[in-house]
């Protein structure tokens, strides 16, 4: 009996121990210390939210391949700027300069027998008054050298095809921009109509892809101001205000489904929206980029400004 005593004694010690030494780690824990930005929130009523991604002025431009082939030379890198007209990519393009070399030469063999033919029919022409030839073998040398002519004017229409061919080989960007990406490298295959090896676009100034729920898609009007945050914040700690003006550019008139804020195309929520597009200047001092995701306020409590 005694040593059941003891024994529950015993037990009830190391009991409060550890309670003692659990109480004591959790109050030695650090604090958790609060966002370093405060998430954004409406600031009165009537405003429409909305969540929109950051793209190039007048959109992001997927370079298109219109041909299949192997990457023999890439040009750009991220960030280059270029001219309208500047290549980017080069395909592989020997099998194609093969070919151009043997129907410049067939373009030679044709201009020396178009000449050959036109000579002979303009020689026999010179004298048929004489008598020395018949009029039906006339007739033969001027056909012949009509067929000559035909024959030159296919060799070159084939060359200038084989040479159009290898401008296609190069891939011109459409526009001047910056590139955004670069999805390929020397010695992989680019598929005709397949992902866009190069994205190009304006950065110079950005817009903004807002998707407005279709539920309130008919509060929205042509010219209505707003404002935009960055993902996650709306002003730094005890800073001040950081919203981003935006210029209302247009409303797509074609209600979508919403696509998956995840980024990728394939996945969709059960939702339809409306895509309103506004522009704004980058702010200074601030790191924005293609791609990031803002939160939008649009004020629909007042008459709308005009675009």
């Amino acid at each position: 009996m005694f040593k059941k005593r003891i024994l529950l004694f015993a037990l009830a010690l190391a009991g409060a121990g550890a309670a003692w030494q659990l109480t004591r780690g959790t109050a030695n824990e650090a604090p958790i210390k609060p966002p370093p930005y405060e998430p954004a929130t409406r600031d009165k009523d009537g405003l429409i939210a909305a969540a929109g991604l950051i793209e190039a002025v007048a959109e992001n431009t997927q370079l298109g391949s219109p041909t299949s082939g192997t990457v023999a030379k890439v040009h750009v890198k991220v960030w280059d700027k270029v001219k309208a007209g500047a290549p980017l990519i080069t395909l592989d393009e020997r099998d194609l300069q093969a070919q151009f070399q043997v129907q410049k030469a067939a373009v030679s063999a044709a201009e020396a027998a178009s000449e050959r033919a036109d000579d002979a029919a303009r020689r026999w022409t010179g004298i048929k008054d004489s008598g020395a030839v018949s009029a039906a073998d006339l007739l033969s040398y001027q056909v012949a050298a009509k067929e000559a002519k035909a024959k030159l004017a296919l060799a070159k229409a084939q060359l200038d095809q084989t040479s159009v061919m290898l401008d296609r080989l190069v891939l011109r960007s459409p526009i001047d921009a910056t590139v955004l990406q670069v999805g390929v490298r020397v010695g992989e295959f680019v598929a005709a109509g397949a992902k866009a090896p190069v994205i190009l676009g304006d950065i110079s100034r950005l817009q903004i892809r807002c998707d407005v729920d279709e539920q309130l898609a008919t509060r929205m009007r042509d010219g209505l101001p707003a404002k935009g945050y960055l993902k996650g914040e709306s002003s730094l700690a005890g800073g001040a205000d950081r919203s981003i003006a935006l210029k209302f550019v247009h409303i797509e008139p074609f209600v979508i489904p919403k696509a998956s804020l995840t980024g990728a195309s394939v996945e969709r929520v059960d939702t339809r929206v409306l895509q309103v597009i506004y522009q704004f200047e980058r702010p200074a001092g601030r790191a924005m980029f293609v791609g990031q995701q803002m939160d939008v306020y649009i004020d629909a409590s007042q008459n709308a400004s005009g675009k």
